[in-house]
């Protein structure tokens, strides 16, 4: 797409990551199953299949998954000034929610019915996350490759306790040797 978008079209835009924005509590993999629903089912800016690649990739990019997927999405849409307001707002939301939060926080705290709400609050993440997870699972598991690669990774980092960039540095050069190979060997053919 990434076109100039009338000014109502980037109103809309950021409207759209503004309420992701404020609607998401857990983090990053918490907006994914949100982000699926407004770009993609909703106002339909990209498909299925190129969401969980730019999920995919900016997964693998330094920062919050949120923020990086703001950022490409934005400029996708509607360049440089797309992925400035694409990321205000997603950041937003948050930003005025803290400071409200730090104002009041020695009243809050003690608050029973907010501690009561988190009580509510933190299964509906720990749900959100899951979904995301379902979501990049079509992204992950295209072929026996990446269901090999995914439980020897998940075997490196619960079981040998390896550090997670190693595994991502491990993994992405074996994911480069196998369509390497792949490629190879259909070329020979």
């Amino acid at each position: 797409m990434n076109h100039k978008l009338s000014l109502k079209e980037m109103l809309i835009m950021f409207w759209a990551f503004f309420k992701i924005g404020t609607f998401t509590l857990g983090g990053g993999f918490a907006m994914i199953p949100l982000m699926k629903v407004e770009m993609v089912d909703k106002q339909k800016w990209i498909k299925e299949e190129e969401f969980l690649d730019i999920i995919a990739v900016t997964q693998s990019a330094p920062g919050a998954v949120a923020i990086n997927s703001s950022i490409y999405i934005g400029y996708r849409l509607a360049g440089f000034l797309g992925s400035v307001i694409a990321t205000l707002g997603t950041v937003l939301p948050s930003f005025l929610i803290i400071l409200c939060v730090v104002s009041f926080y020695a009243d809050m705290k003690a608050n029973p019915y907010v501690k009561k709400a988190f009580c509510g609050i933190y299964p509906a993440i720990v749900v959100l996350i899951l979904a995301a997870a379902i979501n990049l699972w079509k992204a992950a598991f295209r072929d026996k490759a990446g269901i090999v690669i995914a439980l020897l990774s998940l075997a490196a980092l619960v079981v040998f306790d390896v550090h997670p960039i190693l595994v991502i540095v491990v993994s992405g050069l074996v994911g480069i040797f196998l369509k390497k190979t792949a490629k190879q060997g259909g070329d020979r053919k």
